[in-house]
Parts: C-alpha cells; sequence; structure tokens
C-alpha cells in the first residue's frame, strides 16, 4: 500500500466541503523544470485539464488570483479589466509564500492564507473536470470547475491571451 500522503489546505478544504475530487501524485528530480507541460505529462492527463494559479497585484493590499491553462498566458490588460484595475501586475515571487501559504510550483487557488478574488479563464467551465496544484510541488487535485468556483469564490472570464 502507498504511504499516506499529508494534506494540504487545498486538500483540507475540499474536504471539509464534501467536494468531489482525486489526488494526483508525482516526483520532481533535482534541477527538473516544474511547469504545467512536464506536470500534465507525469500525471498522465491531458494538457488542457491541467491549469496553473498565478497571483497578480494592483498595488499594496490589492491582490488577485487567476487560474489559466498551463499552456496559455495570462493576458494582463484582459485580466485588470474583470478586476475593475487599470492595471495588475505579477507578484514577485519572493512574496508569494508570505501573503499565499505556497511557494512557486505548489500554488494551490484554493485555501491560500486569505481569499483572494479569484478569476478562472472560462474555457474551464467546456471541461468536465480541470487538475491545478494541491498546494505543494508534487501534488495535483482534479475537480469540477464549478467546484472549483465554489471553493474560491470565484469567478469566470477570459482572462488569456
Amino acid at each position: 500500500m502507498a504511504k499516506k500522503q499529508a494534506k494540504t489546505n487545498a486538500v483540507r478544504l475540499i474536504e471539509q466541503k464534501k467536494i468531489a475530487h482525486e489526488i494526483f501524485e508525482y516526483t520532481i528530480n533535482d534541477g527538473e523544470a516544474v511547469d504545467g507541460l512536464t506536470v500534465a505529462g507525469k500525471i498522465g492527463q491531458p494538457v488542457e485539464h491541467v491549469y496553473k494559479t498565478l497571483v497578480a497585484t494592483a498595488g499594496k493590499g490589492n491582490y488577485f488570483v487567476f487560474v489559466i491553462p498551463v499552456d496559455a498566458e495570462l493576458n494582463l490588460k484582459a485580466a485588470a479589466k474583470v478586476v475593475g484595475q487599470k492595471k495588475i501586475e505579477m507578484l514577485p515571487v519572493k512574496e508569494l509564500l508570505g501573503l499565499t501559504g505556497y511557494i512557486r510550483g505548489g500554488c494551490s487557488p484554493i485555501g491560500m492564507k486569505k481569499l483572494f478574488p479569484t478569476i478562472i479563464e472560462e474555457a474551464a467551465t467546456a471541461l468536465d473536470y480541470i487538475i491545478v496544484s494541491a498546494g505543494k510541488i508534487g501534488m495535483q487535485i482534479k475537480l469540477a470547475p464549478e467546484d472549483l468556483q465554489q471553493a474560491t469564490n470565484g469567478q469566470f472570464a477570459s482572462i488569456v491571451s
């Protein structure tokens, strides 16, 4: 039997809300990239179902979470418009852990230290499931896009280039 994996905040929150999900685990070798395309291959899932979590800011105390396909780029202008800001920029990586409780490559839109406004790329609504980080490198969580929306109080919008 496989060893029991420690639960992350994201997994605990999903379980508390009784949201149907599946956990995928994978290993990363030293020096290996932790990008979404690599993750999709390691967990044997189609790339179009694997999403990444990005955190952006419009200035101190003004943070936003964007969940987009791993093979897409966030359109900063479209994203700013959706959240009612003139301009947003990506949060510096060095600020990620302190703000969210997660590290780069293991940042989940679920279970951050605070609930930030969360926007999920609307293309997700055409899928029966998406896969996002479960809160640490080596662990992903599969759930329905609508369940992710519920867990994050998120909204769907077109935010990729």
